[in-house]
């Protein structure tokens, strides 16, 4: 078993306000194995992991418990460079305002 898999998919799934069963139907698996999976007693295959990732906007390795951070990625390809360098600037006032 990983450790503290099953706390963080959970954890991710109440932070997204869905169910054990909305995200059952999405990654095509039975509402008792992602249960399984919450309460650690399954590890999901490596695409599960991908899909929960993808659904949950987080990376793998969150979720796996290697990173820290959930390491959010932003699709910025419809942004021009002006408005690549206005978001840019907004995040980094976003962490001086949370230090």
């Amino acid at each position: 078993m990983i450790h503290g898999l099953g706390e963080r998919l959970q954890l991710q799934r109440m932070n997204m306000k869905l169910t054990q069963k909305e995200v059952a139907i999405t990654i095509g698996v039975s509402p008792s194995v992602l249960s399984n999976y919450e309460n650690g007693e399954r590890v999901p295959s490596i695409e599960n992991l991908m899909a929960l990732a993808g659904l949950y906007r987080c990376s793998t390795d969150y979720l796996l418990g290697i990173s820290k951070t959930e390491n959010i990625q932003l699709d910025t390809s419809m942004l021009d460079t002006e408005q690549k360098r206005l978001l840019q600037y907004f995040l980094h006032s976003l962490k001086s305002v949370s230090n």
